[in-house]
């Protein structure tokens, strides 16, 4: 098989049946879409509620997961949001972090630019340096403990105001916090990209890196926004661009990556079913597309079940597969010389996602 030295390459030759009947084992992915609260499992929620001393409005694990079941964006922001409240420590940040490198490793995750929400907690009384410290103290070691390199991504609330999200980037640059990106998230109808120019200015001012949730429910015309009034270098979500043609060619030409989440979009409506995801269609774009979880605790899948299960919807080949990791760990912020021993790592055999 091929290297895999870029995001949307193509191979020179076609794979012959042949080359692609190899054992298989778990690819190497970079994950580039992760909320770390919304790997907060039922247990784990569970578990620090009754450490923190908070009443759940939930009987039992069973009434919490058949919440579980939504029906736009909006209704799982509800429970998401409202499950925060048990971060409340240092220790429970952490913990949370913990948790979800011990998934990925087992997943194939081997680098994980890692969003957090600082605002939604700021605006409840938890300190920026609690939320921030708790997730950035188990970062520190993740490459040495679990064999992932991560990143800290602070993702702002797109339904809140721009001076509340300006104020938390003061915050977290006054206090030298250790995020290398800034994002965009929460609801997106009627939040236009365009809202939050001021922030993006001043976070392109530090020298962060940026990224932006756009298309996924909002319209084609949120990713041009996020591209020329923010000036970000990747989408998170983007599946709308297919309502685009003319985005699709620019795309594609400018090698944006889309942190696409199959999984996400089913359990939160964009899509009718997996069958329906537009994920084939955007590679045979060409887009520079990767395969990310985004809220897995609540949408039924890490980044290996996504790839698990669009494997036997789509019976991706082996090479799209490959180029699905490849793109992931080329769009990443991680070093040039990170992303050289993740692909070293990916060619170093033909490899299938379970």
């Amino acid at each position: 098989m091929d290297n895999f030295a870029g995001g949307t390459a193509v191979p020179e030759t076609e794979l012959d049946a042949a080359e692609l009947e190899v054992p298989a084992r778990i690819l190497p992915v970079a994950e580039l879409h992760l909320h770390i609260e919304g790997t907060l499992q039922p247990e784990l929620i569970f578990a620090l509620a009754e450490r923190n001393g908070i009443a759940l409005p939930y009987a039992g694990l069973d009434e919490l997961r058949e919440r579980y079941e939504f029906t736009d964006l909006q209704s799982f922001l509800d429970l998401y949001y409202a499950n925060m409240a048990v971060l409340q420590t240092e220790q429970d940040f952490a913990d949370m972090t913990r948790a979800y490198l011990e998934r990925a490793a087992a997943a194939g995750v081997r680098h994980a630019e890692i969003m957090m929400d600082p605002q939604a907690h700021f605006s409840r009384g938890i300190p920026l340096e609690t939320c921030v410290n708790g997730v950035a103290s188990v970062l520190a070691t993740s490459q040495e403990e679990f064999g992932i390199s991560t990143l800290l991504i602070s993702a702002f609330l797109r339904d809140l105001s721009e001076e509340s999200a300006l104020e938390v980037l003061d915050g977290l640059l006054a206090m030298n916090a250790p995020i290398a990106a800034i994002g965009l998230d929460s609801a997106e109808v009627g939040n236009p990209p365009s809202k939050f120019e001021r922030l993006y200015a001043k976070a392109r001012e530090a020298g962060l890196r940026l990224t932006a949730h756009a298309g996924e429910e909002g319209p084609a015309s949120y990713i041009i926004e996020a591209l020329d009034i923010l000036g970000v270098e990747r989408i998170d979500h983007g599946i709308r661009c297919m309502d685009d043609p003319d985005l699709v060619e620019r795309l594609v030409d400018a090698r944006i990556p889309l942190t696409v989440c199959p999984l996400s979009n089913v359990r939160l409506r964009a899509v009718d079913t997996l069958a329906d995801h537009p994920l084939p269609a955007m590679l045979a774009a060409g887009l520079n597309v990767s395969v990310n979880s985004d809220d897995p605790a609540y949408f039924g899948g890490y980044v290996d079940d996504n790839f698990a299960q669009l494997g036997l919807v789509f019976e991706l080949s082996d090479f799209d597969k490959a180029r699905l990791a490849a793109n992931s760990i080329h769009s990443s912020f991680a070093s040039e010389e990170r992303k050289a021993e993740l692909l070293d790592e990916l060619n170093g055999g033909d490899v299938v996602h379970p």
